[in-house]
């Protein structure tokens, strides 16, 4: 992958609950995310409405990098949610909707 696309490459973490959480995990959880957000890493998150499970995109390196994100979080370094990786390129103005 060139420069140019790695610019705009972005790591979805798409989790599925396992287990129940705890007013102890949630706390955790949200810590870790206000921390990628802090250091630039946190693009966006949130819980799917429709489905047991949420969404974290990341900024990372590769895809080995983000997985080492996803396991550091406390939901699923504890086992509350299971996760797996998406590569996703944003199409934007920027990149002109990747025409």
């Amino acid at each position: 992958m060139d420069d140019k696309t790695k610019k705009y490459v972005r790591y979805a973490l798409m989790y599925t609950k396992l287990k129940d959480f705890n007013q102890k995990i949630i706390e955790e959880h949200v810590a870790h995310i206000r921390a990628l957000d802090e250091k630039g890493i946190l693009e966006i998150c949130g819980p799917f409405l429709d489905y047991k499970g949420g969404m974290v995109v990341v900024r990372a390196a590769d895809i080995d990098e983000a997985r080492k994100i996803a396991e550091s979080d406390p939901f699923v370094r504890d086992g509350y949610e299971s996760y797996e990786v998406r590569t996703w390129l944003i199409g934007c103005r920027e990149n002109n909707y990747l025409l």
